[in-house]
């Protein structure tokens, strides 16, 4: 009898770990632009993105709660007409540095340009074989997009699989009249981002992800001048990308940019003076146009 309550304590255990989700997602509904309509359908709209957000299994891996993903998405409605909304969407995600209280950036993106149907109190469906919605299908790459970033942060190209999952969101979404899917669309958008990330001439951006977070941060708090000395060799990579690239607007790369500029001032605004003004040289060519942000690091 004892043995048999162990089991049933042990299944009840690992069921509730097993389906555990990846996200743990902050979701808001921005509507102070719409006038004159039913506020009502703006609540339900945000509840449903959340529960998606939520409780979708997004990955085969199984997640404890603590190691969910922190992150957040702002929708603001600019339009909305019957069941059809338009406006843009802002994605956010972080994750804790090791044996700290601190939280790092990882994505900080502003997607303008989205469309979509969505009728009060219907179900959010989503199949990574089809797109069923455009709703849904901007909602699960940009899941895949925060998981997969997360991964590069911890292991070497440690994403790859999420971010084939997100383009295979956009192929099945090419066809689809709505925009942001399309390459000769813009150079700025869900196509392109997903495509730099996996173009192998990029890839010293991810292995920047991994060396800058699980080498360089993470270490910090027992050996601080180890891993600030890390995080400043990871940034040969990006000056290295920057010097060679073939493309004269390379997306991913300020997207990492936005994502760590200030965080760099920080960390080295703190180093010894040789290494603040070598990291300063390298941060005003690969970002020039934050230059005076970068001057912080050589006040001493």
């Amino acid at each position: 009898m004892i043995k048999r309550i162990a089991f049933i304590i042990f299944f009840l255990a690992f069921n509730i770990l097993a389906f555990s989700q990846e996200l743990r997602c902050n979701v808001q509904i921005n509507s102070q632009q719409i006038q004159g309509t039913n506020k009502q359908v703006f609540q339900t709209l945000q509840t449903a993105v959340y529960e998606f957000m939520n409780n979708t299994a997004w990955t085969k891996h199984v997640y404890t709660n603590e190691e969910r993903i922190d992150c957040n998405i702002l929708i603001n409605i600019q339009d909305h007409s019957s069941d059809e909304f338009k406006g843009s969407i802002q994605v956010q995600s972080r994750r804790p540095v090791f044996n700290t209280s601190y939280n790092t950036t990882i994505l900080n993106y502003k997607d303008d340009n989205i469309k979509f149907n969505y009728l009060e109190f219907e179900a959010l469906e989503f199949s990574i074989n089809e797109h069923r919605s455009n709703l849904t299908s901007i909602l699960a790459y940009y899941a895949y997009i925060i998981i997969g970033l997360d991964y590069d942060t911890f292991s070497l190209m440690g994403g790859t699989e999420f971010f084939q999952d997100a383009e295979k969101i956009v192929t099945n979404a090419t066809n689809s009249p709505e925009k942001g899917w399309k390459a000769f669309e813009s150079r700025k958008n869900r196509y392109w981002l997903v495509e730099n990330i996996l173009n192998d001439r990029y890839k010293g951006l991810r292995e920047f992800l991994y060396r800058y977070h699980r080498l360089g941060l993470d270490v910090m708090e027992s050996k601080e001048a180890t891993g600030r000395e890390e995080i400043a060799e990871s940034l040969n990579l990006l000056q290295k990308i920057y010097r060679q690239k073939p493309d004269p607007y390379l997306f991913y790369y300020d997207l990492v940019m936005n994502s760590k500029s200030d965080e760099l001032v920080n960390v080295f605004s703190e180093s010894f003076m040789a290494e603040a003004d070598r990291v300063y040289k390298i941060l005003v060519e690969i970002d020039p146009t934050r230059s005076d942000k970068y001057k912080k690091i050589k006040e001493k």
